[in-house]
């Protein structure tokens, strides 16, 4: 039986009271219990309805006083022990406290109101601020009282969960060097320039695929995902025996590695776990224990720092990453709230020929992910590693990733993108490209000839070519193609590649052809 109550009016909220299934059932509490991320030092999203929820014992009597607020809203706990309260944000702002009264009483204090982004992805996104440039001064300078940090522990779950372990912390140089330092860096931007509080969900895992944070029905009955799923299947009821060989494995490896120590040598990679119950790249498992208990909680948006585990199935990508997406939004009961995310950097040798791309197809897929309403593409093509899968240099990516937050969220003037390929014309032996945000026009940075372009003729092989800017087009020639039809920017793992907006933001690479890749069979 649903129940229902409306508190008085107030100027300051409207109170609505209603009782919901949470994502999964918990068994009944003597006590009212609330879930880790409802905790002091929290911020609530502003500017809409927020929830708050949590356990008691069946049909308890429960009582919810706010430090804003005159009105005491009253209601019963559902019969499964679960209740559900939703409000409208008090002004953005704080410190508030929320009091929840049963059989015990529960205080949440210095809460603040004000933006909430989840931060998720694998290792670039879990990278630290101490372990990335200038961490010293960084976290020397990380004194932010209303710069709230909540990590999700890593846990993985067959079903999804109802409550996951974190806590919220203010900011501090005590608080933030184990901190995701892409989610510091765009959340510090953010305040300074809204200046308003800002609340920071960090649950990433390094090394993760996106299926492991998609959700299960986002999976289901999608033939493209077909694969991701039987291989798992073949994995669990290979386990019993996999394991065995893990576990003789990992006992050769600790012998070795005793016997590299006693030399003065190094020892060994450590065997990997093999893929089955709890191993972190099982389908929807991160989904599971990492996302579903946070869905209820109000957000403005989400960023994101995640593919590298999938570079080798970039065109299942084109498909899972959208799916990933929509599985959020749908768990959110936002229809589009703002996804922005990270393209790959560069990363590996630069090879002295034009060629195939895993990463290259990769960067693609993310892309073409720009086609789903209210998504972002920070590009960070220029300031990857060649011998670093992390790059040190986090603090662009976490501001590119705030610009377009600024300018399509928060409606800042400011430019947030790159020039992005649109389309291009053949003009006799030349191709002709077009660009969106040229922002003030296209440059080469460094003021040297345009570097990375490839062209090809029907026969499809590439060869480097000359390219030059035309306002704001780039043209593209070589005496080896007389009849061009593709060109191809930045298509490498690790591309030598200048070509810039006015504004000092890089391009996407890019590629005028469709023509077959190299993981376009790849599942």
């Amino acid at each position: 039986m649903n129940r229902t109550a409306v508190a008085p009016h107030h100027p300051v909220a409207l109170l609505l009271v209603c009782v919901l299934s949470l994502v999964s059932w918990i068994p009944a509490q003597a006590d009212i219990r609330l879930p880790s991320v409802l905790s002091d030092n929290m911020v609530l999203q502003g500017g809409h309805s927020i929830t708050l929820w949590g356990w008691a014992d069946p049909n308890e009597e429960i009582e919810i006083r706010l430090s804003w607020s005159e009105a005491v809203p009253q209601f019963q706990a559902e019969e499964d022990g679960t209740w559900t309260f939703r409000m409208a944000a008090p002004d953005f702002g704080g410190p508030y406290e929320v009091t929840f009264k049963g059989k015990n009483t529960l205080t949440v204090r210095n809460i603040l109101v004000g933006e909430v982004w989840v931060c998720s992805g694998q290792s670039n996104m879990q990278w630290t601020v101490q372990n990335s440039a200038d961490a010293e001064q960084e976290v020397a300078a990380a004194r932010y009282p209303k710069i709230r940090l909540f990590s999700v522990k890593h846990e993985v779950a067959d079903t999804p969960k109802a409550d996951c372990e974190g806590r919220w912390v203010e900011c501090s140089p005590e608080s933030i060097p184990g901190f995701s330092a892409v989610a510091y860096f765009f959340g510090r931007r953010l305040h300074k320039d809204l200046d308003l509080p800002v609340g920071l969900i960090n649950t990433s895992w390094g090394g993760t695929p996106a299926e492991a944070w998609t959700s299960g029905p986002a999976l289901t009955g999608n033939p493209e995902f077909e694969p991701i799923l039987k291989r798992y299947q073949e994995a669990v009821a290979n386990y019993p025996q996999a394991m065995v060989r893990f576990r003789e494995n990992v006992q050769k490896w600790e012998e070795a590695a005793q016997k590299a120590k006693a030399e003065g040598g190094q020892a060994p990679p450590r065997p990997y776990a093999p893929l089955g119950p709890g191993h972190p790249h099982s389908p929807s498992g991160l989904y599971n224990a990492m996302i579903a208990p946070l869905t209820p909680f109000a957000i403005r948006g989400a960023i994101w720092y995640q593919g590298e585990s999938n570079a080798g199935r970039a065109y299942q990508y084109r498909s899972l990453f959208p799916a990933m997406i929509r599985s959020w939004w749908q768990a959110w009961g936002r229809s589009d709230f703002p996804f922005l995310f990270v393209q790959l950097a560069n990363f590996l040798k630069v090879k002295e020929e034009p060629g195939e791309s895993e990463w290259a197809e990769l960067r693609e897929a993310q892309s073409m992910t720009l086609t789903l309403p209210n998504t972002g593409m920070a590009v960070i093509i220029d300031i990857g590693e060649a011998n670093d899968i992390h790059p040190k240099n986090k603090q662009d990516v976490g501001e590119r990733l705030a610009l377009w937050a600024l300018a399509r969220t928060y409606f800042k003037d400011v430019v947030y993108s790159g020039p992005l390929y649109s389309f291009m014309n053949v003009r006799g032996s030349e191709i002709v490209l077009h660009f969106e945000h040229v922002a003030g026009g296209l440059v080469a940075k460094g003021g040297e000839p345009l570097k990375g372009f490839a062209i090809a003729g029907a026969d499809r092989k590439f060869v480097w070519a000359e390219a030059r800017i035309e306002g704001e087009t780039v043209v593209v020639r070589s005496d080896q193609v007389a009849e061009p039809v593709a060109v191809r920017y930045a298509w490498a793992d690790n591309p030598v590649c200048n070509l810039y907006n006015a504004s000092g933001l890089p391009a996407s690479p890019f590629r005028t052809d469709g023509w077959p890749g190299i993981t376009v069979n790849n599942k």
